[in-house]
């Protein structure tokens, strides 16, 4: 089962990326970045559909214990396409879906109340037969979230914008545990989001952290200590899909530290590893003559925080994650919550956690 749901991403050659990079304006200097930019349009609505191998869609709902059904939408609340919410429309209230956490071969992918109580989704066939949609697998951060047929014969879930643009639908994991969190009382395994989809998976398990110049080179994103020792910043891919990344700092012969967005009062959210005692490293690109650039956390646009580098001059340098082979993904900061706090990891307060994940308008 699981080999056959690997992934694949799209191969571009390096150089293409690179002319196609543009570094962020510097307008963007003008909002904080704990300030969310959702008020910029209005909400649009991306279906939620399974996909039959035949090519047509089947609607996804979910359904309560008495059989009534609920819309079950990604909300696009922003300019970015990148991670969206997943969510079920009740009357005149929201309700999150989540992937539960449960002791059966595949989790359900679920809708939680405010009462705790839960409605499975399905995709509904044209005869009227509803499939279970269920996470099946894990490769590293993702789970893969798919409608099940009797015969054992699985699906894609994918939404769909009123355009026709077409992004993943995937369980996130933020968290190594089993359990990432528990709401009204249900456990849950997995964040329910959308992803960007990806071509074919290099062989590369390293990629690389850089900092992108306007003229084409690359800038060394790189940990300080207090002491200003350096260590490597990395993003791992330790399974068979890209989608999102781990980015770690590698300080002494083991150690893989966390990088986050913290919560701070600056006009420009500071990105650290943290160590487990709780000391921060800071993240810097390095430029070619050795002066170290701040990479920050710039602007919120829904789920997505924007980290750049920042040149002396107040200009912003895309940070990206770039495989030996050229393969190159976003390195973003991700919130799975509305709210500022995203959690504490060490005795530090995170905004956002850092991933690299494919790259989106």
């Amino acid at each position: 089962m699981k080999n056959t749901l690997i992934l694949t991403t799209r191969i571009a050659t390096f150089f293409v990326v690179l002319f196609l990079l543009s570094s962020c304006s510097s307008s963007q200097t003008e909002l904080k970045v704990n300030s969310n930019d959702t008020s910029i349009i209005k909400d649009i609505f991306w279906h939620v559909k399974a996909v039959h191998p035949n090519g047509h869609f089947l609607d996804v709902k979910a359904f309560d214990e008495n059989g009534t059904s609920y819309e079950i939408k990604a909300i696009q609340d922003s300019k970015q396409k990148i991670v969206m919410n997943i969510k079920a429309f009740a009357g005149n209230k929201i309700f999150p879906v989540k992937i539960l956490d449960t002791d059966n071969k595949y989790d359900p992918v679920s809708v939680i109340t405010d009462d705790g109580s839960i409605y499975n989704l399905k995709a509904i066939t044209p005869n009227g037969n509803k499939l279970d949609i269920k996470g099946v697998s894990r490769s590293g951060n993702i789970i893969h979230i798919k409608a099940i047929t009797k015969e054992g014969d699985v699906y894609g879930v994918k939404a769909i914008s009123p355009t026709g643009n077409l992004v993943d639908v995937k369980g996130i994991k933020m968290t190594k545990e089993i359990l990432e969190l528990s709401i009204h009382g249900v456990a849950v395994h997995a964040h329910v989001k959308t992803l960007p989809q990806t071509g074919c998976v290099g062989e590369n398990f390293i990629w690389h952290i850089k900092a992108i110049h306007p003229s084409g080179h690359l800038l060394d994103v790189k940990a300080i200590d207090k002491e200003g020792k350096v260590f490597d910043v990395k993003a791992i891919r330790d399974s068979n899909q890209r989608s999102l990344l781990d980015i770690k700092a590698f300080v002494g012969e083991i150690d893989q530290l966390p990088i986050k967005v913290l919560v701070s009062e600056d006009k420009y959210a500071p990105v650290s590893a943290i160590a487990e005692d709780g000391t921060l490293y800071d993240i810097k690109a390095f430029t070619a003559d050795g002066k170290k650039l701040d990479v920050k956390g710039i602007k919120r646009c829904g789920n997505i925080i924007h980290i750049v580098a920042i040149c002396q001059d107040g200009s912003f340098l895309g940070v990206k994650a770039i495989s030996p082979k050229g393969e190159m993904n976003d390195v973003k900061g991700v919130k799975m919550f509305t709210q500022e706090l995203e959690g504490i990891t060490h005795g530090v307060k995170i905004y956002a956690h850092v991933k690299a994940l494919p790259q989106g308008k």
